[in-house]
């Protein structure tokens, strides 16, 4: 059995650039970054998270927030936990 090979997919460039710059703050390439998700996948027998179709509330939320409605904004996690009374 050979030791490497390629697997190629086509993926939106900005997700791209997004996940790879991730990875890079991890110390990881795009390549160990996909070896640890295929690792991860043979290890669960599966996706390594749960994946779900939202319902239509949590869809509205999504959009509403993506518009910044809805959303209540922190300048630190002091504040949020204050707020929350935590």
């Amino acid at each position: 059995m050979a030791k490497e090979a390629t697997a190629r997919a086509r993926v939106d460039a900005e997700l791209k650039e997004q996940a790879e710059s991730i990875l890079a703050e991890c110390g990881l390439t795009a390549s160990q970054g996909i070896s640890l998700f295929y690792r991860q996948v043979v290890l669960n027998r599966g996706l390594p998270f749960p994946v779900k179709i939202p319902n239509a509330k949590t869809r509205r939320v999504l959009r509403e927030s993506e518009k910044g409605r809805g959303v209540t904004r922190f300048e630190s996690e002091h504040a949020l936990y204050e707020d929350l009374g935590i």
